[in-house]
């Protein structure tokens, strides 16, 4: 299993240097990272994702760069804005010709929720060797406004959402 590598603490750093995050608060079936201290180490850096352009590449395979680049493609159902600039992506990794996801949402309540699982199983599945897609949800930490890209920022301001 490939995927972004493991930073251990007591919970997620804090974007805004106040210190980690409080531990999860994943719901039933949902997954969090604060409560073993592991995270993907692209969550140290909101706003920055493997396969962005100029971005850096964590050190990943080229197949699992370009499972990112293909949920880049992946649309917020109610924004012009991709999943992964959103920041809704925590992680992606491949198993043979399993791709994993954790993802979160804006909130528990989100009724996109299942179109959004939905376009990013069927956008996936297109990618060369991919069978299948597991997503996972990820409650823990809690999706926040910084994890967004810059760009993603700029297409909310656009159309005058405040981000």
């Amino acid at each position: 299993m490939t995927s972004l590598p493991v930073v251990r603490g007591s919970g997620p750093p804090d974007p805004l240097g106040t210190g980690p995050l409080p531990g999860p608060t994943a719901p039933e079936g949902g997954r969090g990272y604060g409560e073993t201290g592991a995270i993907p180490a692209g969550l140290r850096s909101p706003g920055s994702y493997p396969g962005l352009a100029g971005g850096a590449d964590f050190g990943l395979p080229p197949d699992v760069v370009r499972l990112w680049s293909a949920l880049r493609e992946v649309r917020d159902p109610e924004l012009p804005v991709s999943l992964v600039d959103l920041g809704l992506i925590y992680d992606v990794r491949r198993t043979d010709g399993v791709a994993e996801v954790d993802m979160t949402f804006t909130a528990t309540g989100c009724p996109c929720m299942s179109f959004m699982k939905m376009d990013v199983e069927e956008r996936l599945l297109r990618e060369p060797g991919v069978s299948s897609v597991e997503i996972r949800e990820v409650w823990s930490p809690p999706w926040r406004r910084d994890r967004m890209t810059a760009e993603a920022r700029a297409v909310l301001k656009r159309f005058g959402v405040a981000a």
